[in-house]
């Protein structure tokens, strides 16, 4: 490139970088507070816009200024409304939980009267009661931030926030680079798709560059499906234009002129967020024509997906984009090779693309360093189910899952003792406690028969009944079939039915080996991953958990006492007491009658397991259990006549 063109773009990004300067400062004056609110998805449905307006009416009527400032994902999903508090002679305080009632009260108490309210502060105070450090905890300081590094902290509406934390430097530099130059970068740093197959992401531009073609397509996967994961979304609800920053380059580097990312339209605030980023950095020429005055092209657009699973397989998902039915093409050739309209095209997930900036700031060998050497990088988990600390997370590659789920994440609930992690979504694999010292990489994972997938973790306690579990997601791997193949279509159902008839004590010994090959058939016979790793959580199950099959099948039993057929609710009458009625008000069904001495009592044949006598016995009583099989539970006739029946609320 000519060095005349270098300077016209390095100029033209001083320049953004100047107006970002002079908004900030006209926006944040270093004199007043600043309140930043995490409003992505967790934090709304928590409430999160009710305490922004009570701050904003709390300060109008205190007569207090302060500058509110909404933001994506701080990560503590568990703690939402999450709020960050950086007055001026103190450091950013977070707080956890902010109802509107606590939103006035930091107001009043803190922000008028310098009182920080530590009891309200997320984490625990030391013992010299110094204020703790917004990243000194746990869920902070033993994560390695790259992808997530601004969520939480920018607001994602706002281009010049990402200016300002040096954004869009990346592709300023790299449109003066050879093309070639940084697809070595990129092979070099040693990135793998982080949508779950981890295909080396500098090989795949690579193949797509070497393509002859004049037009070219750089689609981003954002069709987050699996139950349980939101690492995608929160990416884009929280700071798309690093998405967008790593999608023009990639763009540049295999010569495409047009990007897409196709978002599920169940994700209304990321498809809002990310419209607006676009807009706002075509705007500002970091997209669309001459981008920073160099030679270089690229209209990025979104294209909203209808919700289907299979969608997320990029050969389902460009028939999606072309107005066919999202099913998977047989490969080769590959989209690098023949994708959207027959022209090469790369698809890549949203936390690979957002990777991109990062490593071409720091260099590949910085990357490369972070992780292991087969692995290099992080990795992103939303990690939900009976964990503490359940959030978004991101980590280096080579982390131990009992770090993850004990150290970072807070370990399993009420005193309960791990039973089971779920890992790589419905078609990934279930790992028992003896796998809790793997490291979370590719390579490893696979090998113990679980797989990395997108980023979904199902945390497990004692209470889980393994069968239930597989069962749970092969019925929706089963409904997201798209019904091509013979042996997903008809495979899954077949495994499913076996799976049902065992919740329900139907099922028979040799169907566990009916169970293991039909599994292994579905595998080698479906086309995509959705019918290739559909079998995972049986297989997984059935190895490390197969005891509880053997009971489920043999002894018409269910371990964990969760399959309703199998089990059975009854009222421990040394622990009930007399005048009490909280069951009676839950029963749905009026199942539970008053002995003669004035204790409760349930009638099986009434009883419809629903569980709700058990959540409304108060704790100190605790007297509703439940046992399997069904003929375990006492026998405790029911009065031929009482007048109290259902209706003794003397006390």
């Amino acid at each position: 490139m000519n060095p005349t063109d270098k300077d016209k773009i390095d100029l033209a990004y001083q320049r953004l970088r100047e107006k970002a300067q002079k908004h900030a400062e006209s926006a944040q004056r270093p004199d007043i507070a600043k309140i930043y609110i995490g409003m992505a998805t967790c934090g709304l449905a928590s409430g999160a816009l009710e305490t922004r307006h009570a701050f904003e009416e709390t300060l109008a009527e205190r007569n207090i200024e302060a500058v509110i400032r909404p933001v994506g994902c701080i990560g503590h999903c568990y703690a939402e409304p999450l709020v960050i508090i950086d007055r001026p002679e103190f450091p950013p305080i977070l707080y956890h939980q902010v109802t509107p009632g606590k939103a006035r009260m930091l107001v009043k108490s803190f922000l008028e009267n310098g009182d920080p309210l530590f009891e309200h502060v997320l984490g625990a105070m030391e013992e010299n009661d110094l204020i703790p450090w917004v990243m000194d905890f746990p869920r902070f300081n033993q994560e390695k931030k790259i992808v997530t590094a601004l969520c939480g902290k920018i607001d994602p509406e706002e281009i010049y926030d990402y200016i300002n934390e040096n954004g869009y430097s990346a592709l300023a530099a790299s449109l003066y680079m050879d093309p070639n130059e940084l697809i070595t970068i990129i092979e070099t740093s040693g990135l793998r798709g982080r949508g779950g197959a981890g295909f080396l992401t500098g090989k795949k531009w690579g193949l797509a560059r070497s393509v002859e073609g004049s037009e070219k397509f750089v689609i981003c996967n954002a069709d987050e499906g699996d139950p349980g994961a939101y690492m995608d979304r929160t990416i884009l609800e929280s700071n798309p234009h690093q998405l967008l920053e790593g999608m023009a380059i990639c763009s540049y580097a295999v010569g495409a002129n047009k990007g897409i990312i196709y978002v599920r339209a169940e994700y209304p605030l990321a498809v809002k967020t990310v419209k607006r980023a676009i807009e706002q950095a075509t705007d500002l020429g970091l997209l669309g024509k001459s981008i920073l005055g160099s030679s270089y092209d690229l209209e990025i657009s979104i294209f909203e997906g209808s919700g289907a699973f299979v969608c997320g397989e990029e050969t389902a998902l460009i028939q999606s984009i072309e107005g066919k039915r999202g099913m998977p093409q047989n490969r080769p050739p590959y989209p690098v090779q023949k994708g959207l309209l027959g022209r090469p095209t790369v698809i890549n997930n949203v936390k690979t693309l957002s990777a991109v900036p990062s490593i071409l700031e720091h260099g590949p060998e910085w990357y490369k360093e972070i992780g292991t050497v087969k692995s290099p990088g992080t990795a992103i988990f939303s990690v939900v189910g009976d964990v503490i600390h359940a959030g978004l997370v991101e980590i280096p590659m080579g982390v131990s899952l009992r770090t993850l789920i004990f150290d970072i994440c807070g370990g399993i609930p009420n005193k309960k003792q791990f039973k089971a992690v779920q890992i790589g979504g419905p078609s990934g694999g279930c790992l028992p406690s003896d796998f809790l010292d793997t490291p979370i990489d590719f390579d490893s994972l696979t090998e113990a028969g679980a797989m990395m997938g997108s980023g979904g973790m199902v945390v497990m306690d004692e209470d889980t009944c393994m069968v239930d579990v597989a069962r749970y997601f092969l019925d929706f791997t089963q409904k997201e079939s798209c019904g091509k193949c013979t042996f997903c279509r008809i495979g899954t159902r077949h495994l499913l039915n076996i799976l049902e008839r065992m919740t329900k004590g139907e099922g028979n010994p040799e169907d566990l080996d009916v169970l293991e090959e039909l599994s292994q058939d579905v595998k080698m016979g479906s086309l995509c991953g959705l019918g290739k790793t559909a079998p995972n959580p049986i297989l997984t199950s059935l190895r490390y958990f197969r005891d509880e099959y053997e009971a489920h099948v043999k002894e018409k039993r269910c371990p964990a006492c969760v399959c309703r057929k199998l089990t059975a609710y009854y009222i421990d009458l040394d622990k009930c007491a007399r005048g009490c009625d909280a069951c009676v008000g839950s029963c749905p069904v009026e199942a539970i009658f008053t002995t003669k001495d004035r204790k409760k009592g349930i009638d099986q044949s009434l009883c419809v397991k629903c569980g709700e006598c058990m959540a409304a016995c108060p704790p100190e009583y605790a007297a509703v259990r439940k046992v399997s099989p069904p003929e375990k539970a006492p026998i405790i006739e029911r009065p031929e006549k009482s007048e109290n029946d259902g209706q003794d609320h003397s006390g």
